[in-house]
């Protein structure tokens, strides 16, 4: 019959396109991590990139990893930005931001995610936490008082830096660039038609955690951007407590912020006056 005829090609129709959406589904999830890091691997000294009175820090994890990070001292009552950078390239990608906080006298000390530009084993939202809280730890165990220390965020690193800033009090400020309220909400711009949130293992769950951070807040995003939406920024800011800064630039995209016609690095310099005043000696 014609009829049983149509039926058999729509269950066969519908049973190749379940089987595919599962297909799908599993590809995605066992291939996310590559989909998540894109690490440059080299291991590039300082002066090699440019910069001048910066040093290679290395710090060893408890499960004896190795951390690469770069390393330039504040001048005299200045703050020291503890930078995590975001998902592609390394530490010489960099540079320009770290001669920037240099060129205000500030310290800058920046961070290499595990399987990054020489450190060693590989990067996971819970390996950037527990390293994230290391390096915070070892430089107040230093002497460098929480309220100089000023946690950056760049892109993935955002969620480093909002998680560090909930579970270490003290911090002196927070400035995220092109943040996130989490993964699965960027993941869900780009295949909304997966069941992300079943799937997703690294999450950066940011908006969660937003609330529980009572330093004072710059968020910098670009309304333009085409990697992280502006309106999750947005969002983020609207779940941060007191106080909180959004500045958004309407000709920005996601890596360009501290280019022409755009100055995120004067919003960063007038955020830092603003908190650190009176200056302290």
């Amino acid at each position: 019959m014609v009829g049983d005829d149509v039926r058999e090609v729509l269950i066969k129709i519908v049973i190749f396109a379940g089987l595919s959406y599962l297909g799908l589904s599993l590809l995605a999830y066992f291939v996310q991590h590559r989909l998540t890091y894109f690490p440059d691997t080299s291991r590039i000294v300082p002066e090699a990139a440019g910069l001048r009175g910066v040093a290679e820090w290395v710090v060893e994890t408890p499960d004896r990893e190795r951390l690469v990070l770069w390393r330039a001292d504040a001048k005299p009552g200045q703050p020291t930005i503890l930078y995590f950078h975001g998902n592609a390239a390394g530490l010489a990608n960099r540079a320009p931001r770290v001669a920037f906080f240099q060129s205000q006298g500030w310290g800058a000390v920046i961070m290499a995610y595990r399987g990054y530009a020489g450190s060693s084993g590989s990067p996971s939202e819970r390996n950037n936490f527990a390293d994230a809280k290391l390096v915070f730890d070892k430089l107040v165990a230093e002497g460098i008082p929480a309220s100089d220390i000023l946690l950056y965020g760049e892109s993935l690193g955002t969620g480093v830096a909002v998680e560090l800033a909930a579970s270490r009090n003290g911090a002196g400020g927070v400035i995220l660039e092109a943040p996130y309220t989490s993964l699965v909400d960027v993941a869900a711009t780009y295949y909304g038609f997966l069941p992300l949130s079943l799937l997703m293992r690294e999450r950066y769950d940011s908006i969660e955690r937003i609330g529980k951070i009572g330093a004072p807040l710059l968020i910098l995003h670009g309304v333009r951007d085409g990697v992280i939406p502006f309106g999750l920024g947005q969002r983020l800011h609207a779940r941060a407590a007191e106080p909180k800064r959004l500045v958004e630039f309407p000709y920005g995209g996601h890596s360009d912020l501290y280019w022409p016609p755009n100055d995120a690095g004067a919003s960063v310099i007038d955020f830092i006056k603003s908190i650190r005043s009176p200056k302290r000696n």
